[in-house]
């Protein structure tokens, strides 16, 4: 997984309405990163409308922010307007940028052993360089937590 100190990886991705995002491009203002395993699932949805709602402290505070799964852009695009979120979702579907940020691991639920996306948000100084790694997010209170 990407540590404190390591630099942005390289990565483009495709939004909810199917554009390309550059992560060259999201250097020059703090970033956070946040994976998260499934659009529309209960957890994930509480998670992603915390940002939401503390959008414009977060932005306060020079934040921009990306939300990235591997579900379809069909499938973030639903998720983005049924919740109206003031910041974009990327679609991973391959998994690149999951990989690259090494938040597909081993997870266990009810004694189930599977692979998936573990919910991690990442933050980057101005530079690019990662300032902080939030493993143990708290979905009810992700902009807290960042802020």
């Amino acid at each position: 997984m990407l540590k404190v100190g390591d630099k942005l990886p390289q990565f483009e991705g495709t939004n909810q309405d199917g554009e390309t995002i550059n992560s060259e491009k999201l250097i020059g203002k703090k970033l956070v990163i946040f994976f998260y395993p499934q659009a529309n699932t209960p957890t994930c949805t509480v998670e992603a409308c915390n940002l939401s709602d503390n959008y414009s402290q977060l932005e306060k505070a020079g934040f921009q922010l990306l939300g990235i799964s591997g579900d379809s852009v069909k499938k973030q695009k639903n998720f983005h307007s049924k919740f109206a979120f003031p910041y974009d979702l990327i679609a991973d579907e391959n998994r690149d940028v999951i990989e690259k940020f090494g938040v597909w691991q081993e997870k266990k639920t009810f004694g189930k052993t599977y692979m998936g996306i573990v919910r991690t948000t990442f933050i980057f100084d101005e530079k690019g360089i990662c300032t902080r790694v939030i493993e143990k997010v708290t979905s009810k209170t992700a902009a807290a937590q960042i802020l």
